[in-house]
């Protein structure tokens, strides 16, 4: 039986498909812990200790530094994962959106009230 196994290409947006999760594991791991005040303080005193406890890889690593959601995507991140990593810097699904798009936050938000008409 010939692999029938398909990706769907969406120009300028990744899937996030099973290779992606096995992919971002740590990274939306650790991410997910940010839902104890706790771990989010620990992640602020010391980012790459708390990186390397969750055992990211040198992208991962890097692209928490340079806190790039598009670099976080293609190292297999997900978008609901990096809110909460995003919400430590008081950060918001705007301005996420606005990064991935290339648009000022403010460019960004009237886009999608334009939208919403």
């Amino acid at each position: 039986m010939a692999d029938v196994k398909q990706r769907r290409v969406i120009p300028g947006t990744p899937i996030f498909d099973g290779d992606a999760a096995r992919k971002g594991y740590a990274l939306n791991k650790m991410c997910f812990s940010f839902n104890s005040a706790a771990n989010r303080a620990e992640f602020v005193k010391d980012e790459d200790a708390y990186c390397r406890k969750y055992g990211l890889n040198a992208e991962q690593s890097a692209a928490i530094a340079r806190r790039n959601v598009l670099d976080l995507i293609a190292a297999g991140g997900n978008a609901y994962y990096l809110a909460k990593f995003a919400g430590i810097f008081g950060l918001d699904m705007q301005d996420i959106g606005a990064q991935q798009t290339g648009m000022t936050k403010e460019a960004f938000k009237a886009k999608l009230l334009e939208a919403g008409k």
